[in-house]
């Protein structure tokens, strides 16, 4: 950044210049930097609507927006480069528009403080990347539904506990992330509502005493609505509350799935390969295939819940309305942003590239005695009240297992020894795909209701 001095727009009141290591330790412009667009965009409303209530000429007007629009160019050209002595995008831009247009560029501050301008700069910004972080996911629902439907009919074992459970279609499992998914899509939506208010014309905190227009600025920048309150829109940071809370929790989804991927690839399951193009290997083993894609994805899971905690121990204490505090409030939201982009373009890839090792799930659907409650659910629907069952198969279990066999192994005799209600057709039914198929409830992993699954889901995704 540029080295040389210069003078704070704020410093008429002071007689001595803030320390070096107060001017260092106070910038914000390596983290807002990235607002110059919106700040710019701020700005152009703002010197309209000053025309439009008769502060500004049209052609002083003209004069500040083709100032800005060049200003915009230079940034984008490597031309202008902030200085960190002026602090923040906001100073850098005004002071840069003060040296091309003289007096008339420090019009454009009329009626306007930072404190509402970095929160319109926010709002707009983040209307922007929360737009891009939903499209980017719902390309990524469209993978899972994709999946979905190639996989219905792959069974595999479902797990409580981490122990095999019950058996479940596979497109069930990756239609479980799409609803989760969905979910996140939902809070996102939330987040981008709470953003698309206007604050410009709030002031510092009161308001002003000119007539602003905030109805014409609100429409200029495409808001839904204005702020209702000046104390509250200065203050406010709810709006970015909730997308960390939405990026929290959808990362919170990937890590589990990420958990469960790294599982199934590793050779005590072998339920999966991965993609070679999103797995590294060792400096040293040349066996290895490390599924680094999927680990790092839970690894930065920290980083962002880390994010919204950080505002939420920012704001608690915070009197009204604007402190300097919330100059924290921006980098952890601009680092979370990038890491849910880039993961978002990551995560179809891979997931459309997994090779389902079809062969070596079958010979886990064998163990932990998956068909148990199908068996206990046999004897309800033959009158036996469900608690009884559970005892009986229990103790068909435990007897089985003493004697290393599985449901399929066992005589017509020793059914009938354990229940009189068991009869010839107990075999037709101990298959994991029987099972599975048998499992028609709205919601359950039968193929029926996993294809009504897919079909709404693909609503969803409309």
């Amino acid at each position: 950044m540029a080295a040389q001095r210069e003078k704070a727009l704020w410093s008429g009141r002071f007689t001595t210049a803030p320390d070096v290591m107060m001017k260092k330790f106070g910038e914000s412009i390596s983290v807002d930097w990235a607002f110059y667009r919106e700040d710019i965009e701020g700005s152009i409303a703002h010197g309209k609507m000053l025309h439009r209530i008769g502060i500004l000429s049209r052609e002083e007007m003209e004069k500040i927006l083709r100032g800005l629009e060049e200003i915009k160019e230079e940034i984008e050209s490597g031309e202008f480069v902030p200085n960190i002595e002026l602090e923040d995008v906001h100073m850098n831009i005004e002071n840069r528009l003060i040296k091309k247009l003289g007096e008339l560029g420090a019009k454009i501050h009329t009626g306007r403080s930072r404190n509402d301008q970095v929160v319109t700069d926010y709002r707009l910004y983040l209307k922007k990347e929360i737009g891009k972080i939903m499209d980017l996911l719902k390309t990524c629902m469209d993978v899972f539904l994709k999946r979905a439907e190639e996989d219905i009919d792959i069974i595999i074992p479902g797990f409580t506990h981490l122990m095999h459970a019950q058996p479940v279609s596979l497109g069930h499992y990756w239609m479980a992330y799409f609803w989760k998914f969905q979910r996140d899509l939902k809070r996102l939506s939330a987040a981008l509502e709470g953003a698309d208010v206007s604050p410009l014309g709030a002031g510092a905190l009161a308001g002003s005493t000119l007539p602003l227009d905030r109805e014409y600025t609100r429409e200029l920048l495409g808001f839904r609505e204005v702020s209702k309150n000046s104390l509250d829109t200065v203050s406010d940071r709810d709006f970015i509350l909730d997308l960390q809370y939405a990026l929290s929790t959808f990362f919170i989804h990937t890590s589990r799935l990420s958990e469960d991927l790294i599982l199934w690839n590793t050779q005590e399951f072998n339920y999966i390969q991965l993609p070679d193009e999103f797995c590294t290997g060792s400096s040293m083993m040349p066996n290895k295939k490390n599924p680094d894609a999927l680990e790092l994805i839970r690894g930065k899971t920290g980083g962002v819940v880390t994010g919204l905690f950080n505002l939420m121990m920012n704001l608690k204490g915070l009197p009204l309305t604007y402190n300097r505090d919330l100059q924290e409030d921006k980098k952890f939201v601009l680092e979370n942003i990038a890491t849910t982009k880039i993961v978002l373009e990551i995560l179809p890839q891979l997931i459309l590239k997994i090779q389902v090792q079809k062969e070596n799930i079958q010979k886990h659907l064998s163990k932990g005695f998956l068909l148990a409650t199908d068996v206990a659910e046999y004897l309800v629907l033959k009158g036996v009240p469900f608690r009884k069952t559970h005892e009986i198969v229990a103790g068909i279990v435990q007897y089985a297992e003493g004697k290393g066999l599985d449901f399929q192994d066992l005589s017509m005799e020793e059914w009938k020894g354990f229940s009189p209600h068991f009869e010839q057709d107990i075999v037709e039914i101990l298959t994991p795909q029987k099972a599975v198929a048998r499992r028609r409830t709205l919601g359950g992993t039968g193929k029926e209701p996993v294809l009504e699954q897919i079909k709404e889901g693909r609503e969803v995704i409309k």
